[in-house]
């Protein structure tokens, strides 16, 4: 009997993903490049388990989840996954989900991996810089405050997102057209069980596999540790994490708070005493529950959400 309940609970979780699956393919997606720098990558079309887990990234895109009524915010969600997968079933897609039905724009980031025959093992950072300015030039259209842009990423996605906004200026690519002279900055800045550190004691974790291998220095360590490259104009952060994350340590978000702290950037920092890894919106039974009604508390009092809102 107890293996009856099993398959059932499992074929019923299995539907549910399929039918997120689904769904997303009904969505609109945007291509971010007419020419993909660093090629030549793999061929083909991006896949997904039925689970919603992708891989092989030879088409990197936005998935955009479009409210009816925009009230002018944009995000750009960036899933975990550590840069060897993007677990966009359990975190990108059911969060574009729950903003677009708060009237927020999300604009799903699906990037390239660096194991993936790429050139760079930059080329993630090259997709989300890109990504933020294909969304800012085209405000207009999607009924976007260009001043209410902000990015918000799940464990190697809030690495991504972190170091995406600590290091806006820098030129990942050469410029393609016009909206390559657009502004990069996210206003606003999410780091869910973010990885943060390449440095020890904090670099086991499958990211810094993904992007530094084997054979990594110091030098290139401390180069892609976020925490290493906050300044004064890296954009206001809220930081969520877990005490018992197997994952990632909950050093990761404590070094980051204490270097937006450091330059005087306003941070917002929520430790949970349990919930792991990976719990998207939130694990059940867990006051990781909390955090996206904590997340739009905080929009609200930097004023990107009006009282009005959701």
């Amino acid at each position: 009997m107890k293996n009856i309940f099993l398959f059932l609970f499992c074929s019923v979780n299995m539907l549910l993903a399929q039918e997120a699956s689904s769904a997303k393919d009904r969505l609109q997606s945007v291509l971010l490049w007419k020419k993909i720098p660093d090629g030549p990558g793999p061929a083909g079309e991006n896949k997904a388990s039925p689970k919603g887990s992708l891989t092989h990234i030879a088409v990197p895109q936005l998935i955009i989840h479009e409210p009816t009524n925009p009230n002018g915010i944009a995000i750009l969600v960036i899933s975990g996954g550590g840069y060897a997968h993007i677990e966009s079933g359990s975190e990108g897609y059911p969060t574009g989900e729950w903003l677009k039905s708060l009237g927020i724009t999300a604009f799903e980031l699906e990037y390239r991996l660096p194991g993936e025959g790429w050139a760079s093992n930059m080329v993630p950072f090259q997709d989300a810089q890109r990504a933020l300015r294909i969304i800012r030039s085209n405000a207009d259209k999607y009924k976007i405050d260009p001043n209410k842009i902000g990015v918000l990423g799940f464990s190697a996605g809030g690495h991504l997102a972190g170091y995406i906004s600590s290091t806006f200026n820098t030129a990942y690519y050469s410029p393609q057209d016009a909206m390559d002279l657009v502004s990069a900055r996210p206003n606003f800045t999410g780091m869910i069980y973010p990885i943060v550190s390449m440095l020890p004691p904090n670099n086991n974790t499958h990211s810094f596999k993904s992007l530094l291998g084997k054979n990594s220095d110091a030098e290139s360590e401390a180069k892609l540790s976020v925490e290493k490259q906050v300044g004064t104009q890296t954009p206001m952060t809220f930081l969520a994490q877990s005490e018992d994350d197997p994952i990632s340590p909950v050093e990761n978000s404590i070094l980051m708070y204490q270097a937006l702290k450091n330059n005087k950037v306003p941070a917002e920092m929520h430790l949970f005493q349990s919930g792991g890894h990976g719990w998207g919106l939130g694990k059940k039974g867990t006051n990781t529950e909390e955090w996206p009604k904590l997340f739009l508390n905080w929009l609200k009092i930097n004023g990107f959400l009006k009282n009005g809102d959701h």
